[in-house]
């Protein structure tokens, strides 16, 4: 490591960033490993494991959140997250049974919202991609966001951090609303960023600043 680089991940990332009170070391741990998954960074995924665990992040939420950004961030990501874990999860003892099932009991699903959902993104992309279409319904919003593995506001945050990562602020505005009506407050979106702006890279999230800009005064209204 260069000095200069030790000297600020020293000193103003872990010294500095992580002890910032906006937002607990447990959502920094889930922004963190959100970002270094979407953006398949697994030579630092060790590090941020342990310390994830460390900061009170179950092994069986850390297991859906790759699971998770299977859908948002791509197979393969999550396919070499998962290997990475693995390691972790060995070296520390933590068992197959601490881990969630391959098919649990699902959350209550709100009819009502995911009808609404499903009729927009069906009179919008119907004809144009009937598979993905069907799987956003099926799989998506049916199935993983009801897993009781990691809470919805978590998984909101989850997906909004891999957005911002990799530069997909058209989605952000959906998923914020989504996390902020789960119980993610303005303070820790705002702090989101700010880890985001270490991890994903200062222009990614001058991208995404003007949307949560927007949400945060629409919210307002």
């Amino acid at each position: 490591m260069t000095p200069a680089l030790d000297h600020y991940t020293q000193n103003l990332v872990l010294g500095e960033l992580w002890q910032r009170p906006g937002l607990s070391p447990r959502d920094r741990s889930i922004v963190t490993l959100s970002v270094l998954v979407a953006k398949n960074q697994n030579h630092e995924l060790p590090f941020y494991l342990n310390r994830a665990l460390d900061s009170g992040l179950k092994p069986g939420e850390i297991a859906e959140l790759i699971t998770h950004l299977a859908f948002y961030s791509g197979w393969a990501n999550a396919t070499a997250a998962d290997a990475a874990m693995r390691a972790v999860f060995a070296e520390r003892k933590i068992a197959a049974d601490q881990l969630p099932p391959a098919k649990p009991g699902l959350l209550p699903l709100d009819e009502k919202a995911e009808a609404a959902r499903a009729k927009s993104v069906e009179e919008n992309f119907g004809k144009t991609a009937p598979g993905v279409v069907k799987y956003t319904t099926e799989a998506l919003f049916r199935d993983l966001w009801l897993r009781p593995g990691l809470a919805p506001r978590d998984r909101s945050l989850v997906t909004v951090s891999a957005l911002v990562a990799n530069g997909q602020v058209a989605q952000v505005t959906y998923h914020l609303n989504r996390a902020m009506d789960k119980g993610l407050t303005e303070q820790q979106a705002s702090e989101t960023l700010t880890q985001l702006a270490f991890y994903a890279g200062w222009p990614n999230v001058f991208s995404a600043m003007p949307v949560f800009k927007d949400v945060f005064a629409k919210r307002k209204e």
